[in-house]
């Protein structure tokens, strides 16, 4: 008997899933709406604009796409000035349950400093969080791209 029951929990264990499908919670999708990359220049955004894209003076603002990874959506938007990046910002992340909000709390900031030092997407994976650097990277290449952004050597 026991040894069925043992059974049974490990098969319940096995087959148990974490989340409930990918950015199912209504506030994965709070910020934002483009799911293509846009880019604007010239006047001051709104802050909170739901556009998905906007422009602060004297600089150039783009969204990147939406990437679809098995932990959910990414999306950043990065704003350019004085031919730096000069901000990145996290649109979409996984934070479906808690797991996720955990690792992205902290992985997240991370690689906005990095992309920020390194002044491009060519960025080391965090550790623990690789499918979310991931497709960080590639919305943040995307959007640096639809901003015409060119990395100085």
């Amino acid at each position: 008997m026991w040894f069925l029951a043992t059974i049974a929990v490990v098969v319940l264990l096995f087959t148990y899933k974490t989340s409930t499908g990918p950015d199912s919670s209504p506030s994965a999708e709070a910020v934002g709406g483009a799911s293509t990359p846009g880019v604007v220049t010239g006047a001051p955004a709104e802050p909170g604009t739901s556009r998905g894209t906007g422009a602060r003076s004297g600089s150039t603002v783009a969204d990147g796409p939406v990437v679809q990874t098995k932990r959910g959506r990414v999306q950043v938007q990065a704003e350019i000035s004085g031919g730096k990046i000069t901000e990145i910002t996290p649109l979409k992340v996984p934070n479906s349950n808690n797991r996720d909000s955990e690792i992205n709390k902290n992985a997240v900031p991370k690689l906005r400093a990095e992309a920020l030092a390194a002044q491009s997407a060519d960025i080391d994976a965090v550790s623990g969080a690789t499918v979310t650097s991931e497709g960080y990277t590639e919305s943040l290449q995307a959007a640096l791209d639809a901003a015409q952004f060119k990395a100085r050597p």
